[in-house]
């Protein structure tokens, strides 16, 4: 495979000059690359190799951009305003084999990918003669890591492959990425797993983790590492594209229970509040330490929602009401006219210092949650329970204050449903696998503001896929092109 699955160097170093939530992210007192051919030989190097992995998912190339904001970029929640070049091949569903932010993410993820497969082997390895201190750390290394692998496979899978549940039909025997419980050496040669087969490694390593970190006593209690409710939540939201109903519903609960968040905001200064950046979230499990001092300046999210000319569009801006909490970060900038809106960032405000590149990425999050619960119990045909989780959420919009104001039939449940998970969860890169597993219509590519008008409609965006990046296909290791992918984009 391309040298994105490599043998090498896991180097601290990597890391130098990322911080995270406190003095403890680089819990090491050097600044020397660890040869992972026999480097990683103790439980302090192993640890210090999961800095690594964590530098790869914060990079602007995965979780810190690219990898995310693919989710929102190509969907009807996204206005471009034409004035800057960035994400518009995605946007208007025109890009080749060699499109930059394809490859980055193939790149990345398998850096995130290899760099847990190695901690993880490691671990294992020198467990059994640890002391039962560095037992503890191990487990907390490896708790941590399979959560990291899972996280990186599921969004690559999500973009290269095709979505594995839409509405009811199965696509598990679709084409899907490489995955492997070993590290893969270079110049290995490999093929690609099954969707299906690529769910299933994901939710075997979700549950591994959460089996060390009961071994380990525990998660770190730091929301910008791995924890309990976060692998929960992603367990919630992986059981939900699978439409493992009563495994959607049992994992975010017990991420909600372990969260420690019963209830949200329901203020316009108190939702404001929670985008000031990094902890300020409240309502967050997991997110990126960007700020001020680490952040993507140019490439960061909050650059792509201003400066980069990415708004919300006037479709979604309409979902609104008039007293739904949320407007409150839907501010335009300054220079921001009708027809040539320029957002002033959203979620990615970072009101604290009102620079948009040092807002970070809160990735997995207890309005997800409420809301996997609601469609979870609406699949389970239990309309109350489904009225009640999605009340939590609908309560942002103030009009809205008992299950009466809801609708009382499950097809008009459903359907308040997705416009719900659209006005709470935008910016949060989730839309585009919501409206592929949905397999509704699709709208996509608004134009023409403040209108709500777009280039396609009725596009079946359930079979979109994107396609395995040039560079990755022509290393001739075995990784081979998804057929036809060209024609599942809209005409």
């Amino acid at each position: 495979m391309k040298q994105y699955i490599f043998k090498g160097l896991l180097a601290a170093a990597l890391c130098v000059g990322m911080t995270g939530c406190g003095d403890s992210f680089l819990d090491t007192d050097y600044y020397r690359g660890i040869d992972v051919d026999g480097g990683l030989n103790s439980a302090k190097n192993v640890s210090i190799a999961l800095t690594g992995a964590y530098n790869a998912l914060f990079e602007r190339y995965a979780a810190g951009n690219y990898a995310t904001m693919i989710g929102d970029i190509p969907t009807d929640l996204s206005y471009w305003n034409n004035l800057t070049g960035h994400w518009d091949g995605i946007y208007r569903y025109s890009v080749t084999t060699t499109d930059n932010y394809l490859d980055f993410i193939w790149e990345y993820g398998y850096k995130v990918a290899d760099y847990s497969s190695r901690i993880i082997k490691a671990g294992n390895e020198i467990y059994a003669d640890a002391t039962e201190t560095d037992k503890l750390t191990l487990d907390q290394c490896m708790a941590e890591a399979y959560a990291l692998r899972a996280y990186a496979y599921l969004y690559m899978t999500n973009v290269y492959g095709h979505q594995i549940k839409v509405n009811g039909r199965d696509y598990s025997d679709k084409p899907g990425i490489v995955i492997s419980e070993e590290p893969i050496a270079a110049l290995t040669h490999v093929e690609r797993s099954t969707v299906g087969q690529c769910y299933d490694q994901i939710v075997r390593d979700l549950k591994r983790s959460l089996e060390h970190f009961e071994k380990a006593g525990g998660d770190r209690g730091d929301k910008c590492y791995m924890n309990v409710a976060a692998v929960e939540g992603l367990l919630a939201r992986v059981s939900l594209y699978m439409e493992n109903w009563q495994d959607a519903k049992t994992y975010a609960a017990e991420a909600i229970a372990d969260g420690g968040v019963a209830s949200l905001t329901y203020t316009a200064d108190g939702y404001h509040s929670l985008y000031n950046g990094g902890s300020s979230n409240t309502e967050s499990y997991f997110y990126l330490d960007i700020n001020p001092s680490n952040n993507w300046s140019a490439n960061s999210c909050g650059t792509l929602w201003t400066t980069y000319n990415f708004s919300p569009s006037p479709k979604l801006q309409a979902m609104y009401g008039d007293q739904d909490v949320r407007r409150s970060i839907m501010d335009m900038a300054s220079n921001s006219s009708a027809t040539v809106p320029v957002y002033a960032g959203g979620k990615f405000s970072h009101y604290s210092s009102k620079n948009p590149a040092y807002a970070t990425n809160y990735l997995v999050n207890a309005p997800e949650m409420f809301l996997i619960l609601a469609e979870a119990n609406l699949k389970l045909n239990d309309l109350n329970a489904a009225q009640q989780a999605l009340l939590v959420v609908a309560k942002r919009n103030l009009a809205i204050t008992g299950v009466n104001d809801l609708p009382a039939d499950a097809a008009g449940l459903y359907a308040f449903l997705k416009d719900e998970r659209a006005r709470e969860l935008f910016q949060e890169g989730l839309r585009l696998w919501d409206l592929r597993r949905w397999g509704d219509p699709a709208q996509v590519e608004a134009y023409n503001a403040p209108n709500i008008a777009f280039r396609y409609n009725n596009y079946d965006i359930s079979n979109l896929v994107y396609p395995i990046p040039e560079s990755e296909i022509n290393a001739n290791w075995g990784v081979t092109q998804t057929e036809g992918w060209a024609e599942t984009f809209p005409k």
